[in-house]
């Protein structure tokens, strides 16, 4: 019974989005590793962006400085 936990930033990936990552994953654990789907679990857990970091910071700081550079002429 294959285990699969996806993290991604809570951000508004739609239940489309997340609907057709579980049922891709599946698909490829099946196709590849020949893995019953029927068994195969796929979790997505949401995180904020406050409580995701990279290289020393969240990942809200980098993105409102990411934004600023945008921003600027």
């Amino acid at each position: 019974m294959p285990y699969v936990n996806i993290k991604i930033t809570r951000e508004g990936a739609t239940a489309e989005q997340k609907a057709r990552l579980i049922r891709e994953t599946t698909r490829l654990l099946a196709d590849i590793l020949g893995k019953n789907p029927q068994t195969t679990v796929v979790v997505i857990e949401e995180v904020d962006t406050d409580n995701w970091g990279i290289g020393g910071e969240t990942v809200t700081v980098r993105r409102q400085r990411e934004q600023g550079r945008e921003a600027s002429p």
